[in-house]
């Protein structure tokens, strides 16, 4: 079984720190939690992720940038839409903070 431990963006406190900043703004939360329930190989379509949460595509983009940049989210392109699924240390921290039961129907 992995644990947090084994993850080295998470052994630091710098990294810690920017781990939870991104999981602290709940539209970043429920976009994590709707890419965990993803179940596409490609992940999920950045084009599928912005009608539910009722921002403008550029703020979805910012905080899906976040997630990647907190190493929460890997990203892939696909043609012009990129995709996002979960990187190892994101599945590690869903199962440890067990909020799977929590993403929304209708997301953010």
């Amino acid at each position: 079984m992995e644990t947090i431990e084994n993850h080295a963006s998470l052994v630091s406190v710098a990294g810690l720190a920017a781990t939870l900043k991104a999981l602290g703004d709940e539209t970043r939360l429920n976009l994590l939690l709707t890419i965990s329930k993803e179940e596409s190989v490609d992940g999920a379509c950045i084009c599928d992720l912005t009608p539910d949460t009722k921002l403008a595509q550029s703020t979805v983009s910012h905080h899906m940038k976040i997630l990647v940049e907190a190493g929460l989210l890997n990203r892939t392109q696909k043609g012009k839409w990129a995709h996002f699924s979960l990187t190892p240390t994101a599945d590690v921290i869903m199962a440890a903070l067990r909020v799977e039961s929590l993403a929304k129907v209708n997301c953010c």
